[in-house]
């Protein structure tokens, strides 16, 4: 979803005193960190690996107002094992001046993947943190003993959706504080497709719920706002077009693939309306995923092919202006053989922030593209043998609050 070294205390500790684990976060696994180069910073996974000793007399005599800065800007993985450092970062933790810190910090840490795995009781999740190249166990025991399903993440929030017995029931919770909340229920509610989008700046979070998940009823959309805390009833779909699976939200807005015909669907969340987006899919597109970007870009990632010698992964861009799909990278060769074995097996993708991640089944790493820079990395770790398994990125922030 191995063992981090604290800074000493203002009481100080004995180095032979075992390190204790706050419960409900376990590090499962590290990699080897390099070597820095002779009188070079340090990277963020040599100061996770390392055993950092540090005076406690330092740290004893920092302000309240400047110990909050420099916590703020630590990992927030990290922060579980501060909390037992002493009484006063404890309470620091919980200070709300604290969360206002880490809202205004910017967020350095770096892309996380988080897995979800849906066959225990309680079910499990972890992450994936890339920077530190380390994975953790996020707690789930304060979750309600649902049959969950992971719908998505946005800004450190996650929601689940799942049967509580019979009745149909949605939740947003922050894993790393433990709040949660169990949403009202919809006006027509049954198993739908849902999507999280949360807005910082207005300090509220909605849930978008399209279409029901089998396609065999017409049901208007719905939006849940949190700073009214009811769902409201939107335009329903047009009837002609059969929604899939394969949702991307950006600006504002809920890109949506159609079946019959192929094609996509923007849902305006403002104006609470559905539009035909005339962009024709590229020929021979077996698969395709829509992800969204930064910047309001929107993505089509697919694979490509009549047949299976001539198959290839490909990432297409929505321009906007021209609703034309413009083709920007294809995956080299020995990527795709290394990602799928077989022309016929099955992947998963998904993005955030301009980075996409790719993963597929019988694989026990992602690849990971990065939009920007264009390019290709193997992420270790990313197991994928569980067809009761669920992936998405994830940023970890303890100012998330479900408002």
């Amino acid at each position: 979803m191995d063992s981090a070294a604290a800074p000493q205390s203002a009481r100080g500790t004995s180095p032979s005193r075992p390190r204790t684990k706050p419960r409900g976060l376990e590090e499962e696994t590290r990699a080897a960190s390099p070597n820095s180069k002779a009188g070079g910073r340090p990277s963020a996974a040599l100061l996770h690996a390392a055993d950092v000793r540090m005076d406690a007399r330092v740290w004893g005599a920092l302000p309240d107002d400047l110990l909050v800065e420099v916590l703020a800007r630590v990992p927030p993985f990290l922060l579980f094992r501060l909390r037992s450092v002493s009484r006063r970062w404890g309470s620091v933790l919980r200070d709300p001046a604290f969360l206002a810190a880490c809202a205004a910090a910017p967020s350095s840490h770096g892309p996380c993947l988080l897995t979800f795995w849906r066959g225990g009781a309680p079910p499990q999740c972890s992450v994936l943190s890339v920077p530190l190249r380390a994975r953790y166990k996020l707690p789930t025991g304060f979750l309600p003993a649902w049959d969950l399903w992971l719908v998505g993440s946005s800004h450190g929030l996650l929601c689940f959706s799942g049967f509580d017995g019979p009745a149909f029931r949605t939740l947003v919770c922050n894993p790393l504080t433990q709040d949660w909340r169990v949403l009202p229920d919809m006006h027509y509610n049954q198993q739908r497709q849902l999507v999280l989008a949360v807005d910082r700046k207005r300090r509220s979070f909605k849930v978008i719920a399209a279409s029901d998940v089998y396609g065999d009823k017409t049901l208007p959309t719905e939006v849940y706002d949190s700073k009214e805390d009811r769902w409201s009833v939107h335009q329903m779909m047009p009837a002609a077009n059969l929604c899939s699976s394969k949702m991307a939200f950006c600006d504002s807005r809920l890109y949506l693939e159609t079946l019959s015909p192929l094609g996509l669907m923007m849902y305006r969340v403002d104006a609470g309306r559905w539009e035909h987006i005339p962009a024709k899919f590229p020929r021979s597109l077996l698969d395709g995923y829509l992800v969204a970007g930064a910047r309001k870009r929107l993505f089509l990632v697919g694979r490509i092919g009549l047949y299976s010698t001539l198959q290839s992964m490909r990432i297409w861009e929505l321009d906007h202006g021209r609703t034309v799909w413009v083709e920007i990278s294809r995956m080299p060769p020995k990527y795709f053989r290394a990602l799928l074995r077989l022309s016929a097996e099955r992947f998963e993708c998904f993005g955030q922030d301009n980075l996409i991640c790719f993963t597929s089944w019988n694989q026990g790493k992602g690849l990971l593209y990065d939009v920007d820079k264009k390019a290709w990395s193997w992420i270790a770790g990313c197991a994928t043998q569980l067809c009761n398994s669920q992936f998405c990125f994830y940023e970890p922030r303890f100012d998330a609050s479900i408002y």
